[in-house]
């Protein structure tokens, strides 16, 4: 059973057992969270899709961990003017563990 959540204004498709990287929750390691806006359900050849959201569906996970993404490096650069800016960034991210799958 497949199912498609939305969580951190992105959409995921899912399967109970997979692992999966997701923009940081407000979630410690070894929470449990619960995922209710289920946009479909697939199951084999039958699918059940919400408008805009499955009744009764959720999908429940386990974190895994919290951690940051490899550094991007950003360079801003003006020829000809002397304007040099270095920056970098880690993007935060949520490692979940898919869980169950249940339709209501």
């Amino acid at each position: 059973m497949q199912a498609i959540i939305e969580a951190c204004g992105k959409q995921y498709k899912v399967a109970e057992g997979d692992v999966v990287f997701m923009e940081k929750l407000g979630a410690e390691a070894e929470e449990t969270v619960t995922f209710d806006k289920v946009l479909a359900i697939l199951d084999g050849d039958k699918a059940t899709f919400g408008a805009p959201v499955v009744e009764g569906a959720k999908v429940e996970a386990k974190v895994v961990k919290n951690g940051k993404g490899k550094k991007i490096r950003i360079f801003k650069y003006n020829p000809k003017k002397g304007y040099r800016k270095r920056q970098g960034h880690r993007q935060p991210y949520t490692k979940v563990e898919i869980g169950t799958i249940t339709v209501g």
